[in-house]
Parts: structure tokens; sequence; C-alpha cells
């Protein structure tokens, strides 16, 4: 297995030759390395090469990594949050990529004991396999959430379809991009919904161009 070190040396070039094409700068660009499916001595190797964001998709693992690591990383939560569980990690995350729901919202505000980033997890695909609101949800649903002053909605999530199709993956970042200029047109103080959560080891050069602010890589960086 090639060294994670290595691994995001070849990823930072390709984010980097991603930014230039569109003239973007590479450093408005966060990797979060998706160590869910990974041992805790590779979380560390992760650690170790300069990446500061680890994303775990379920509570058991984060708790399990995070009795080793502490807040060494900076945690995201990116799996589908159950509101029962909200109260295992909420003092343990610095993000959650996966607020879809009032119910969802009503716990982290009420569990938190500061403001706690979040993104709304959009499904632009449409597909069934796939969590998050349909995009036409969103304001509305954003709109509901200013009683909630635990929550500050930083951005938007969305998971691309797992194809080659390069037209089909741009139309879905591009939508999202769309989404989120009209959340800032609002100006709503508790949403400022300056960052995009998407891109994954498949298609991050894509979201890159197409404006992603965090791309949640795993594979290609930290392994199976």
């Amino acid at each position: 297995m090639k060294s994670v070190e290595s691994n995001l040396q070849i990823i930072t070039e390709k984010i980097a030759k991603a930014c230039e094409k569109v003239g973007r700068d590479p450093e408005e660009v966060t990797i979060i390395a998706v160590t869910k499916y990974v041992t805790i001595e590779r979380a560390q190797e992760a650690l170790k090469a300069g990446i500061i964001h680890l994303g775990e998709n379920r509570d058991q693992e984060l708790l399990k990594k995070y009795e080793v690591l502490g807040n060494q990383p900076i945690w995201h939560f990116i799996g589908t949050l159950q509101t029962r569980k909200v109260k295992k990690i909420i003092d343990k995350v610095d993000y959650i990529h996966s607020l879809d729901r009032l119910s969802l919202a009503e716990e982290i505000h009420k569990r938190a004991n500061r403001k706690i980033p979040c993104f709304v997890q959009v499904n632009v695909s449409g597909e069934e396999s796939k969590h998050g609101l349909p995009p036409e949800e969103v304001l509305p649903f954003i709109q509901q959430l200013a009683m909630y002053s635990n929550i500050e909605i930083v951005g938007l999530m969305t998971m691309a379809p797992y194809i080659k199709d390069e037209q089909i993956l741009r139309n879905c970042f591009r939508s999202l991009k769309q989404l989120q200029d009209d959340i800032q047109n609002l100006k709503l103080p508790y949403a400022p919904c300056t960052e995009l959560s998407m891109g994954m080891s498949n298609d991050y050069e894509i979201a890159v161009e197409e404006g992603a602010t965090f791309v949640r890589i795993g594979t290609s960086l930290v392994g199976e």
C-alpha cells in the first residue's frame, strides 16, 4: 500500500491543476481524509502527512478513533446522522455534513453547548439510494433554521452519482453551486453558506473545477 504522503502529493497536484484551469487558488480547497474504512494507524499516518481534517461516517468509528487521537484532527461527521446518536458525538465533531431534517436540527441545537458548523445535505442527483433534501426544498428548509442558535449553516454538501460520465457529474456540482449562490443572496446571518462539500476519490477534480471548497477523499488517499 502506498504511503498517505505520496498519495497526498498526487492529489494536491491534481487539485492545483484543476484550480489553475478555472482560475482558483488551491488554498481555497480543503482535503478531508475519509478514514471510515481504515485503521487508527492509517489515520495517524494521515495526520503525520500534514492532513488535519478527518471524516468519519459512523458514530462508533468516530468515537473509537477519537479515544486515541482526541482533538488533534478537525473532525467532520460526513455520514447519515441518526437523531439518537447526536448526543454521543456532538462535543467531539467540528463539522456535520449531513443536516437534512428539522428533527436533526432540533437535536443538534439542544445537545450542543456551542455553535456547530453544519452543511445541509442535498440530493442533487435524485437517486433513491442517496440521502439529502431535493434541491427545491433547500431554501425553505434553511429559512426554518433561524430559531436554532447553536447551528450555523456554513455550506451545502452533495454526493454525485458513482459514474464516469463527466457531464452528469459536472451538472450535479454546478447545481449545488447555483443553490449556494441563491442562499448567499439571502444574506442570512446564521447561514453564510460559504462552503461546498463535494467531490470524492473518483470525481474531486471536476468538483474543484465547479467550486468545491471541501473534498472528501478516502480510497485514493488513505486506501480501502
